[in-house]
């Protein structure tokens, strides 16, 4: 199995396994450790709470299982909420701690609407552009995109990573720069969703395929 879309009740998991297959990727939509542990890749989908997500998580032990997999060394993609849970804690309906496989918190869009004639609401929903942040994208799982390229977000809290050597793209939201996009070693996140963003989201995919083929 090239690919382990873990199933924990809150992630559009079919979308993800469509734009899998599509790209040429073995995937599976599954919540068996064994299943995962054995996968050359896994993908941490998720739409919801975060507090929601990790209460589950931990309850049906699949947190220990992604702990484990991660010793592997083999490619974890975080997608959306997914990322969200790489971090330490987030703020959503109080503080709740998530996976700590990067250091970072995860706060609210708080936008000061300086100009009353232009709004951002909250939750950002719809088509933005992620920035080249400091690090180039050669041999990451954007290397087959461009700056300054369309995709598409639907979230109310962004990342704020400790370590800024982990992001790979930052986003713009009213007036508040964030990142939206992350890789450290075999961890790896987006704050959009690759599998909604058209093209430039399949690009995503195809190098995560090459991600995971050169790690056999």
């Amino acid at each position: 199995m090239d690919v382990a879309i873990i199933d924990y009740k809150m992630g559009n998991l079919f979308s993800v396994k469509a734009a899998c297959e599509y790209v040429g990727l073995n995937s599976v939509i599954t919540n068996n450790k064994e299943d995962i542990l054995n996968a050359k890749s896994v993908i941490l989908p998720g739409v919801g709470a975060f507090g929601e997500a990790t209460s589950i998580l931990a309850n049906t032990g699949l947190n220990e299982c992604i702990y484990k997999f991660v010793e592997t060394k083999k490619p974890l993609l975080g997608i959306c909420l997914g990322m969200q849970l790489l971090f330490n804690e987030s703020e959503e309906f109080g503080n709740f701690k998530g996976l700590s496989l990067l250091k970072g918190n995860i706060k609210k869009f708080k936008i000061d609407k300086k100009n009353k004639d232009i709004k951002f609401p909250v939750p950002h929903v719809g088509w933005n552009k992620i920035n080249v942040h400091q690090r180039k994208w050669d041999s990451t799982f954007l290397s087959n995109n461009l700056d300054n390229e369309f995709m598409y977000f639907v979230h109310s809290y962004y990342v704020v990573p400790e370590n800024e050597d982990c992001i790979l793209s930052t986003t713009i939201y009213g007036d508040i720069e964030y990142c939206s996009s992350v890789s450290y070693k075999n961890i790896h996140g987006v704050q959009f969703h690759p599998e909604k963003s058209g093209i430039n989201g399949l690009k995503i995919y195809k190098q995560f395929k090459n991600l995971v083929l050169n790690n056999e």
